[in-house]
């Protein structure tokens, strides 16, 4: 089940917020794809432009990376361990 949207407060950064939430509890865990533009439309019953934007949005603060043709996917967090350095 979606859920409830305040239409009272950009749509857009509600649903970032919902999908951010599901980064963090890890029910998108590292490395998995999280929904697509038409599969958050869909579920949240919002324009495809304002399903972009949270993905936009979400990727700007660096939660997803977006791989052409592929989709969209959780990042590593800047905490993760990912052999930088020296």
């Amino acid at each position: 089940m979606s859920p409830e949207l305040d239409r009272t407060r950009p749509v857009w950064r509600q649903v970032a917020a919902v999908i951010a939430d599901r980064i963090a509890d890890g029910s998108y865990p590292v490395g998995s794809r999280v929904p697509s533009v038409v599969e958050l439309s869909t579920e949240f019953g919002i324009a495809a432009s304002t399903a972009q934007k949270a993905l936009t949005h979400l990727k700007t603060e660096g939660l997803v990376r977006a791989e052409v043709g592929l989709g969209s996917f959780v990042a590593e967090r800047s905490g993760e361990p990912a052999g930088e350095g020296a």
